[in-house]
């Protein structure tokens, strides 16, 4: 039997305990109890979340005892440090872990731990600079739905912490129950951990209508050449002009943003539609295959067929 530990502080966020879901799937789907859970606090007894419900916990101490540690983060971690009790715990069990995770702003406690140095991490993107500028010794990956280097898993928001659970139930059981689970919780994709974490359009967020409707324009035309003077015509303005504002309004430049928002574009068709990947390429602006391969391993840090059959949930 595979134990899990969750960590819980004052103030954790309630939707985390969530990802347990995930591993009462896979016992149901793998038809035994592989997984079992504890859930953990410092002092014990009942530990008050952010929405002020409180949860039983029992208390950390060294007779503690679990396979993986999930270690919850809150709605602000830098308002509510880590206590004392928590690191000296996860400095302890850390190192010799079989796996250890930190859900969403859990990561921020790992990283106080001392746990992530040296290594590949993520957490809610409204934090990364805050964990970038507190631990530099981390290499933080901001825009990535999970990350694992080793046996150090972090995940970005709390929604995130599904997918991270997932992975972990493919790499314990396998792909073919971890894509049945997703299946029956209904989720809308299994997302490998490579993802971007929101929308391209939401990230470039431009100030100005002129420049929104550029983008719009862009985006329903993805498989034309857009250039910067079609782009800077619908904006009514000069190419010159349109290049120099588009890159203040949204800190890339049009090249860089038409990209975005066709490699985007491609990754969505690649999980939901069954077209061969030259048609998608084609349909998205690309040259070729090759290319938008190129563009989407860069961006994904995997290619457009693992994406695919990442997907494919069985009936």
């Amino acid at each position: 039997m595979h134990r899990i530990g969750y960590v819980l502080s004052e103030g954790f966020q309630m939707m985390t305990l969530g990802t347990q879901a995930v591993f009462e799937f896979a016992n149901h789907v793998a038809c035994e109890t592989f997984y079992s859970f504890e859930v953990y606090s410092p002092q014990g007894a009942e530990v008050r979340s952010s929405l002020g419900i409180s949860i039983g916990t029992k208390p950390l101490n060294a007779r503690s005892a679990a396979d993986t540690w999930v270690v919850l983060g809150s709605i602000d971690p830098l308002a509510v440090p880590a206590t004392a009790e928590v690191l000296r715990f996860l400095r302890r069990v850390g190192p010799r872990a079989r796996r250890i995770a930190g859900l969403c702003t859990g990561g921020f406690l790992l990283a106080e731990a001392g746990l992530l140095d040296g290594r590949r991490a993520t957490t809610h993107w409204a934090f990364v600079s805050a964990m970038q500028q507190r631990h530099p010794k981390v290499h933080v990956e901001a825009d990535r739905i999970y990350v694992v280097d080793g046996a150090v898993w972090t995940s970005a928001g709390m929604t995130a912490g599904l997918d991270m659970a997932l992975g972990m139930v493919e790499k314990d059981l396998g792909s073919e129950i971890a894509r049945s689970v997703a299946h029956r919780l209904v989720m809308q994709q299994y997302r490998t951990g490579g993802q971007s974490q929101h929308s391209e359009m939401l990230k470039l967020s431009p100030k100005s209508d002129r420049i929104q409707q550029a983008l719009d324009h862009a985006r329903r035309n993805l498989a034309g050449t857009l250039s910067v003077e079609e782009l800077a015509e619908v904006a009514h303005l000069s190419p010159r002009q349109f290049s120099r504002v588009f890159t203040a309004e949204t800190g890339q430049s049009p090249a860089k943003a038409i990209e975005g928002l066709r490699l985007e574009a491609a990754r969505v068709m690649i999980e939901q539609a069954r077209n061969p990947l030259e048609v998608i390429a084609r349909e998205t602006g690309f040259r070729d295959r090759a290319h938008m391969r190129e563009v989407f391993v860069r961006g994904f840090g995997i290619p457009p067929q693992l994406a695919r059959r990442a997907t494919r949930i069985p009936g």
